[in-house]
């Protein structure tokens, strides 16, 4: 497949993936974002993740992230790089364990439901990365929160991916395969209407003509 068509099915792949997700999540308080042709990213606030000063996660952070699980086991074709911010409030070898302790326990619950670890990947930026400002609470609530980058494989949206657009590319390939059974019956009744003459009347001049083609 030319670069231009990859580029194209791995572009629709992940619209398609968006707006699966966005529906998914939709009322979760988790942001949606297309960050790049072939990157969603997903950022969940601290405020409906985790506790304060807690690596654990919250009843509605489990719930929203059944919902990230069912829509990335739906697209396989993809990686999920998952990072863990924090704030600048305490000390920065504190706050450098509890983002990566953050992030670990996001990519567990993942794991935990059948999302393949081996497209899990983990980090924690401490307070190295703050989308705003430490100025003021309502910044600092913003600046913790734990990112999920999905990246999509090259070859995603195609065939030889095996993802989301495959399996109906497999159907399309399979009713050719439907079709050629009822061919290969249908060459195989005049074969059986050619033996009958044969073994019922003493004619063979109609299976003689017919091998002679």
């Amino acid at each position: 497949m030319a670069g231009g068509a990859v580029g194209a099915a791995v572009g629709a792949y992940m619209d398609h993936q968006q707006q699966a997700m966005q529906q998914s999540l939709q009322g979760t308080g988790i942001g949606v974002q297309r960050t790049a042709e072939n990157t969603l990213n997903l950022t969940m606030p601290s405020s409906i993740t985790f506790g304060f000063n807690s690596a654990q996660l919250t009843p509605d952070a489990q719930n929203a992230l059944n919902s990230v699980s069912n829509v990335l086991n739906q697209y396989p074709a993809s990686t999920i790089n998952v990072t863990g911010h924090t704030d600048d409030i305490g000390s920065g070898s504190y706050n450098q364990k509890l983002s990566e302790q953050r992030a670990a326990s996001v990519s567990g619950y993942l794991s935990q439901n059948n999302v393949n670890s081996s497209r899990l990947a983990q980090q924690g930026m401490g307070e190295r990365m703050p989308k705003f400002p430490n100025t003021d609470e309502n910044n600092r609530g913003q600046n913790r929160r734990v990112e999920l980058a999905i990246v999509a494989n090259n070859n995603a949206g195609t065939a030889q991916g095996g993802q989301q657009g495959a399996p109906q590319q497999q159907q399309q390939q399979g009713y050719p395969q439907q079709q050629g059974y009822p061919q290969q019956q249908q060459q195989s009744y005049p074969q059986q209407q050619q033996s009958y003459p044969q073994q019922g009347y003493p004619q063979q001049n109609y299976p003689q003509q017919g091998y002679s083609r």
